[in-house]
């Protein structure tokens, strides 16, 4: 990455939201990649709270997208009859006001058929929805009398394409509040916490380009965050909003000392490079954890995936060590090492894992960010 990077230290989680506040006063949208466990779910909340706790004239003005969104939404699997399979909705939340008589099902299934082959119809006397596929007949022949194709319906779809039809619902309610329809004119913020969880890359790619299509149709009209802990999506939306007014910053919790935004404007954010600019820390300051094998070898995953190796091995071929530096990979990382209760290495071990990161770094010559300075 070119160029200096400021840092930005917050205390907790609501300052880091009035910081994006005021980001979004003199751009169109901001973009927050963070790894999964920093809060980003939380932030979120922390976002439409600033509005709706405010002393004098509190008011809601954000739409947003997070992990209550899908838990606005839960399964009834007819566990008795095994079929009449239906999802719940939670009427009672304001995020379907305006939703029964908007009759939303031709907007929803306009963005639904880009990513899905399934059907879906509302209730809205039960609130709940129920599901359908067309799928080729087994008793099809040709010149017979059955039909080549038969709807299954009352189906249980899959998590990921549950996640993909209520990310088309609020793709919907999105472009209502866009439009400027009565029902969501209090809109007047969009925050998206990662929209994607359970899709395959090709949906992921397919989501990031849809919805900043969406988003720059609005631009004048919402502000948004889109916050996010997959570097694909992130990257692709960056790449696809670049040339609009924008912030872009990776948030990293600082321990128990808050948090730290740092800012990526130039370039888009690769999470390997986050994590090699960790490690590094890491190995500089003796700082080392059992959980950083764990992260080591997802980088070296992650480089031979893309250099098209059979095993990340390969990613230290030629290294002296080679073999040792392998097998401690493999057995070191296989641990169930956790992020959050982390235990210090020991010594031999410690020069071990600063030994594979040199000899990573020497092959592969990376520019890494001063993250944590």
């Amino acid at each position: 990455m070119s160029g200096e990077k400021k840092l930005y230290r917050y205390k907790n989680l609501k300052n880091v939201a009035v910081r994006l506040r005021d980001d979004l006063n003199d751009h169109h949208f901001v973009l927050l990649y963070a790894y999964n466990g920093t809060g980003k779910t939380r932030l979120s909340m922390e976002f439409k709270d600033i509005s709706k706790k405010r002393r004098r004239n509190p008011v809601r003005d954000t739409l947003y997208y997070n992990a209550f969104t899908e838990d606005l939404f839960h399964w009834n699997n007819d566990l008795a009859n095994d079929s009449e399979r239906h999802l719940i909705i939670n009427q009672n939340s304001s995020f379907f006001e305006g939703f029964k008589e908007l009759a939303l099902e031709e907007k929803i299934f306009g963005f639904l058929e880009r990513y899905a082959d399934f059907n879906f119809t509302i209730n809205y006397d039960d609130w709940n929805i129920t599901f359908r596929k067309q799928v080729k007949n087994p008793r099809f022949r040709p010149n017979s009398e059955e039909p080549e194709y038969i709807v299954q319906q009352n189906i249980k779809v899959s998590r990921g394409e549950e996640n993909i039809f209520i990310w088309c619902i609020f793709l919907a309610i999105c472009e209502l509040s866009i439009d400027g329809d009565q029902s969501y004119n209090w809109v007047k913020n969009i925050y998206i916490d990662d929209p994607i969880s359970s899709l395959d890359d090709n949906n992921s790619i397919a989501v990031a380009s849809d919805l900043a299509q969406l988003l720059k149709k609005g631009k004048d009209k919402v502000r948004v965050v889109i916050s996010s802990h997959h570097a694909l999506f992130f990257n692709v939306v960056y790449n696809e909003l670049r040339n609009i007014a924008h912030k872009s910053h990776f948030l990293h919790k600082n321990g128990n000392e808050g948090y730290v935004l740092r800012a990526t404007d130039d370039t888009p954010f690769f999470h390997h490079v986050a994590l090699l600019s960790d490690l590094k820390k890491a190995s500089e300051t003796d700082v080392i954890n059992t959980y950083h094998f764990n992260m080591l070898r997802s980088v070296l995953e992650k480089t031979s995936s893309f250099f098209g190796y059979d095993e990340f091995s390969k990613c230290i071929y030629g290294v002296e060590d080679e073999v040792l530096y392998s097998r401690a990979l493999n057995l070191l990382s296989h641990g169930k090492y956790s992020i959050y209760q982390p235990v210090e290495m020991n010594l031999d071990n410690k020069e071990l894992f600063r030994k594979i990161l040199e000899a990573f770094l020497d092959k592969h010559s990376f520019q890494l960010p001063e993250i944590f300075a």
